[in-house]
């Protein structure tokens, strides 16, 4: 690893960490791209690059995620009977996806990536009407539900947090407490899809190229660490900023990144 990487690695792990403060996201929508095009940079073959994008981005949201919901629950933001509920849904389903995402090529992988960042851009955008009656469903639609946020996050390793933001606000659940619980729901989404994302690219594992599995070590180190430092802040910043503003000027961050990594692909 160059210093030059090492830095690029460093400004990375600030950013995301910030950011999963601030919105409650794990920060893969900003990771992955940005690791695609390093990796490649690398010298890394195309048939596994974003496979090793999505383990590592995975991986350094275990750290992110832990910050980011540490700082949440002391601001008392953070809803434990929902990420109870949902977690136990959200981790079945990221563990049986990365067994998908590994048989996946990396360019159908980079599709859909850049087509869900495309979706949640226009969430973020688009002001949606929300029904005053909607509730929290019971147990049986927490499960489904965290099924399918898991599912989601694995093929394009999110900690969930645009979803699950998204699923609580539409359930009447104020965005400060929305975000902060989708901090807590990261966590063992994030964990379960590390182990899985090892577990299925095992035969990548190379003790002189510091991989286990689809995670690149090095990064995942140098990211963590700087993420669990300036998450706490974006999490503080969260009760005092236009959090509605913010997602929109994200979500063109997203847009964007999410083109650069189909560009880092083609071209």
């Amino acid at each position: 690893m160059t210093i030059e990487i090492f830095i690029l690695f460093l400004l990375l792990g600030s950013f995301v960490g910030f950011m999963s403060g601030l919105l409650g996201i794990g920060g893969g929508g900003i990771m992955v791209p940005i690791l695609t095009s390093i990796f490649l940079a690398q010298g890394i073959h195309i048939e596994n690059v974003v496979h090793l994008a999505l383990g590592t981005s995975m991986a350094s949201i275990i750290i992110t995620s832990f910050s980011s919901m540490k700082a949440h629950n002391k601001n008392h933001n953070v809803r434990w009977d929902i990420v109870n509920q949902i977690s136990v849904g959200v981790v079945l389903g990221t563990f049986l996806a990365t067994f998908l995402a590994s048989k996946m090529n990396s360019i159908y992988l980079a599709i859909f990536f850049s087509l869900f960042m495309a979706y949640t851009a226009f969430q973020m955008f688009t002001n949606i009407k929300i029904n005053p009656n909607k509730k929290i469903g019971n147990n049986k639609e927490l499960f489904v539900v965290g099924n399918g946020i898991g599912l989601i996050s694995a093929l394009v390793s999110i900690g969930g947090g645009s979803l699950v933001v998204l699923y609580l606000t539409l359930r009447n659940i104020e965005l400060k407490k929305a975000i902060g619980s989708s901090a807590g729901i990261a966590l063992p989404l994030s964990i379960a899809g590390t182990f899985g994302y090892i577990i299925n690219g095992w035969d990548y594992t190379s003790i002189d190229n510091y991989t286990l599995g689809y995670v690149y070590l090095p990064a995942v180190l140098v990211i963590s660490i700087m993420s669990y430092f300036t998450a706490p802040y974006g999490a503080n910043f969260a009760n005092k900023l236009p959090i509605l503003k913010l997602k929109k000027i994200f979500a063109l961050l997203l847009t964007i990144l999410s083109i650069k990594m189909l560009i880092a692909i083609f071209y």
